[in-house]
């Protein structure tokens, strides 16, 4: 390696014209604006005792990080499009908007929009858990004659739901650059895990899938759900009460389907193991786009920033929310 002989595990997530990286002390966004400049949104981890010791218990954790990544990811997502509005402002709306805002993030405007990170999450998964059980129990309510048969059905259904709807989503313009950042974000992981020198031609080389990968989970979820809920002890009588269960069991198929990402990310390298990842990277075929040389030099950009931001708390030995270099880690820099 070019740095160090085992590489720190990094994961981020693509905003429109940009990428965040999560590091240990700070997640950084960088965003690519109209005239070219790269700006950065740079947020110290600050995160409770409590949520990181509910995050080193098994299953459990899956829940947990899922839940505040949805709500952090939210604030980067919210910073790059407001970049995005702001560049199509004119400069003497800006100037007057600029007038208005006041430097930093409010705390109101944190929990604002960390909860409709958490909400969105929460509310797109209860549609594709609870409709697919709806449309099966419509179609083939007399169809068959085991449940177990019913499940695997509406798992196939909610198979087909969720590629027809990202499909649909990567045809658009806007969702297409974003699965481009997507891919690009893969590519930089992979490069530096590979301990490459991070520039766009070294980049490029590596694939945009990469295994452990939100779209990963999100397949994941729809195989766990498919297998336990055909198991003999939640059979139902009624659409509410299936509906019900399948509400119940949800935090369990998230929990379980956490633990078997991580799993297949650790055997990836064994040959014969290495296929459990293989559903996650096929929808990955759908979830990424072949990035631009520009798009890949945004999610270098974000990542060196982050580990910049990373090594000088490492160095002074202290938490980011206690760091005196305001210029480093100012809330919002750009």
């Amino acid at each position: 390696m070019s740095e160090q002989s085992v590489p720190n595990i990094y994961g981020g997530q693509a905003v429109m014209e940009g990428v965040m990286f999560g590091g240990k002390h700070v997640n950084v966004t960088a965003v690519r604006r109209k005239n070219g400049e790269i700006t950065f949104l740079e947020v110290p981890k600050q995160d409770k005792q409590w949520v990181k010791n509910l995050r080193k218990i098994p299953f459990l954790r899956g829940i947990v990080s899922i839940i505040d990544s949805s709500a952090k990811g939210s604030k980067h997502l919210n910073y790059s499009a407001e970049a995005m509005a702001d560049d199509e402002l004119e400069p003497e709306e800006r100037a007057r908007q600029k007038e208005k805002e006041q430097s930093g993030w409010s705390l109101s405007m944190i929990i604002g929009v960390a909860a409709v990170g958490v909400l969105s999450f929460i509310f797109g998964k209860l549609i594709f858990t609870l409709v697919p059980a709806i449309v099966e129990q419509y179609l083939f309510q007399n169809a068959f004659g085991s449940q177990s048969l019913h499940s695997l059905v509406e798992g196939l259904i909610k198979v087909i739901f969720l590629l027809v709807y990202l499909w649909i989503m990567s045809q658009t313009p806007i969702i297409k650059r974003l699965f481009q950042y997507h891919g690009a974000e893969h590519k930089v992981i992979s490069a530096y895990e590979a301990g490459e020198e991070l520039t766009p031609a070294n980049v490029q080389k590596y694939s945009r899938l990469h295994y452990r990968c939100g779209s990963s989970f999100i397949i994941l979820t729809v195989i766990v759900g498919m297998i336990l809920y055909s198991l003999p002890i939640f059979s139902w009588d009624s659409l509410w009460e299936r509906v019900y269960i399948r509400l119940l069991l949800l935090p369990l198929v998230i929990g379980i389907s956490f633990e078997l990402l991580r799993l297949t990310n650790a055997v990836r390298d064994i040959p014969v193991l290495r296929i459990l990842g293989y559903p996650g990277l096929w929808l990955q075929l759908l979830t990424t786009k072949e990035p631009h040389d520009d798009q890949v030099e945004v999610s270098i950009a974000s990542f060196n920033r982050m580990r910049e931001l990373d090594a000088i708390v490492e160095k002074q030995g202290t938490l980011v929310d206690n760091v005196t270099a305001p210029s480093s880690l100012d809330p919002v820099k750009g």
